[in-house]
């Protein structure tokens, strides 16, 4: 009976089989892609997706620079500044006979905590010798300094996560309130810790400036080849793998450091480079297509990545301007009378920047590098610090202007000024969740940020019952780590 149905088919198609008709039937025969409209219509749109990833990315990327620089700039100019106002509140305070009221303000004790971390740091600094690491890694093989510099970048984001922990760890513990029980080792240990963290990872950030320096510096420029060809590799890994839309924030955050850290380190080896050759600009133009290679190559790479994770995993192009705009309301809540945290520890836990390493670094880099004697090198150097000070506060202000846009554009005004909510009558204590929540201080008015964290509301609790429910991540929520530079719940 099967071989007779399937008689009847084949002269249904080929009345008259032979090799002529059926040449002419392949050659003549027609389709009608309409009948299979919805699927055609999904391909074009993962084009078209495909087509917005570099625009929608780059804009992400660039903001995030951005938000970076504001961090980093403000270790430079403001910092120094509010360091010396605690110190002088500090002093000035027994003068004035003010009694009863705190010392210092818990955001003034942890400025002349990072002061303090900051001025160790960088006399820790002077006994590492820059040229003889330089000299050191030069001497080891191509294929060594490979690994090496692959292991360099591990230990980059595994320092990253545990240091802010630690730097945390230590505002917490000396600002935490008297009254309460402590259960902490004490504010010295604490610092300590701090102090070694920031300087080890200080010295991890220039062995792989002086890594990225040799590599510039050989003649084949083919450990420089090797070094850019590990970002394609990264691709293999992050490609085919399941991303949801928090998992692919917190990469995006990750990337927006990796950048920001790169573009620094670019500018450690061009100083190096420009030392040694006495401050010669031809020498400048010698450096300047390695550098555009080294930044082509991560913009390239970053757009291959984001646009084939989008595409296997179905995440339309709209997704950077949510990143972005919780990006911006980090920013614009951290600029609020009774805010959680300062701005720029908000910007390291959110994407693992921790900009007090790298500025010891750079401080140690320039100061080796550029010999400031008499009355006109330090009026310059003064104008240089008023001029690093005047684009800190306009990179400031546009970005609050910006990042009260995207708020305002992804409705996240409300979220601003969410108020803790109560538990209801009849629920007991015990019976409500708890949640970590910032609040104004008693007899001001409640200002409750979520930025941290978010309140999630527990329906369907009757009597002693409690339903156990997976909270779903908001975005807002991402601000750990992986071992790869942030954690996947």
């Amino acid at each position: 009976l099967g071989n007779f149905s399937h008689g009847i088919c084949c002269h249904n198609v080929f009345p008259d089989p032979s090799l002529a008709r059926f040449l002419c039937a392949e050659l003549t025969r027609g389709y009608f892609l309409e009948h299979n409209e919805a699927k055609y219509t999904e391909r074009r749109e993962r084009v078209y997706t495909c087509m917005r990833i570099p625009r929608e990315l780059e804009k992400l990327m660039i903001f995030g620079f951005f938000l970076c620089l504001d961090a980093f700039l403000y270790v430079f100019t403001l910092l120094p500044l509010r360091v010396l106002l605690a110190l002088l509140h500090l002093f000035t305070l027994p003068c004035c006979g003010l009694r009863g009221s705190l010392l210092l303000q818990p955001a003034q004790v942890c400025d002349i905590l990072k002061g303090l971390i900051m001025v160790l740091c960088y006399s820790m600094m002077h006994y590492v010798d820059y040229s003889m690491m330089y000299h050191l890694i030069r001497g080891q093989s191509v294929i060594k300094l490979y690994i090496i510099y692959n292991m360099l970048e591990v230990a980059d984001r595994l320092f990253s996560s545990f240091g802010q922990d630690i730097l945390d760890a230590l505002y917490w513990t000396a600002t935490e309130p008297k009254e309460r029980k402590r259960d902490s080792i004490g504010v010295i240990p604490h610092f300590i810790m701090a102090v070694f963290y920031v300087f080890l990872h200080a010295i991890l950030i220039m062995v792989q400036a002086s890594t990225l320096n040799v590599a510039f510096n050989s003649h084949n420029k083919s450990l420089l080849t090797i070094m850019m060809s590990n970002n394609f590799v990264e691709i293999k890994g992050s490609v085919f793998k399941k991303f949801e839309k928090n998992n692919l924030f917190q990469m995006s955050n990750s990337d927006i450091k990796e950048r920001f850290t790169n573009y620094v380190l670019l500018l450690i080896v061009c100083l190096r480079n420009m030392e040694q050759f006495s401050w010669n600009p031809d020498h400048l133009w010698v450096l300047l297509p390695d550098v555009f290679m080294v930044i082509a190559s991560e913009i390239a790479v970053d757009i291959i990545k984001h646009a084939f994770i989008t595409k296997f995993n179905e995440i339309t192009a709209d997704v950077y301007s949510e990143y972005r705009a919780s990006l911006a309301f980090d920013l614009v809540s951290s600029r609020q009378k009774n805010a959680c945290t300062d701005y720029s520890d908000s910007v390291a836990r959110r994407m693992g920047f921790i900009p007090l390493p790298l500025a010891v670094l750079l401080i140690r880099v320039v100061m080796s590098s550029v010999n400031v004697q008499g009355a006109l090198s330090y009026s310059c150097l003064l104008l240089f610090y008023l001029g690093m000070v005047t684009l800190k506060v306009l990179n400031s202000i546009v970005l609050l202007g910006k990042s009260c846009v995207y708020v305002k554009r992804a409705n996240m005004e409300d979220k601003l000024f969410e108020r803790p909510s109560t538990a209801a009558p009849g629920k007991t204590p015990s019976r409500t969740r708890k949640t970590s929540r910032c609040t104004a201080p008693s007899g001001t008015q409640r200002l409750t940020i979520p930025c941290i964290v978010h309140q999630k509301e527990e329906e369907g609790m009757e009597g002693t019952e409690l339903k156990h429910r997976t909270p779903k991540k908001d975005l807002l929520d991402v601000d750990r780590f992986t071992i790869c530079g942030n954690r996947i719940d």
